[in-house]
């Protein structure tokens, strides 16, 4: 069994960022991911959103894994904790824990290892993402509030037309 973590601080508040992670698939960072399911989702006694979701991917095991036929010998469970900063209110702190195993080979440690570097790669590509949904959410609320000043405009140059 291998236990890989990282740590990331984004530049925006938590509620931003939990945001855009229900809305990170799809996204051109991660084109492998084909879907999302949502298995359990629930909110704890404290007050915790949990959700066990199961990603659809085209990769996620090293290709010498695929190649010998030991995707039935391999595990990997995932957990992102997102919390608010406790000194910055507009950033927030990502943990990312994985624990890798593989059982029955002889080469097990050696597997585990490669796919702790794959986890690696595509956490960076995955905060990648994120940042892209965040800035995809951004540009439409700007948009919004662009057709929305726009469509006041033109309602109050009507009334005033109106009016004369």
């Amino acid at each position: 069994m291998k236990i890989w973590t990282s740590e990331h601080v984004f530049d925006h508040p938590w509620e931003t960022v939990t945001t855009a992670a229900m809305q990170k698939y799809p996204n051109p960072m991660n084109p492998s991911v084909v879907g999302v399911d949502v298995l359990d989702r629930h909110v704890d006694t404290s007050g915790k959103l949990h959700s066990h979701r199961l990603l659809s991917t085209e990769w996620g095991i090293p290709s010498i894994v695929k190649s010998i036929s030991f995707t039935n010998l391999v595990s990997v469970d995932e957990r992102l904790v997102y919390k608010p900063h406790p000194r910055e209110p507009d950033k927030t702190i990502l943990t990312q824990e994985a624990i890798i195993s593989v059982k029955g080979v002889s080469l097990s440690s050696y597997l585990e290892g490669l796919m702790a570097n794959t986890i690696s790669s595509n956490a960076n590509k995955g905060r990648e993402a994120l940042e892209w949904v965040i800035n995809r959410l951004n540009a439409e609320i700007e948009e919004f509030t662009a057709s929305a000043r726009g469509t006041m405009r033109n309602s109050m140059a009507a009334a005033a037309f109106v009016e004369k």
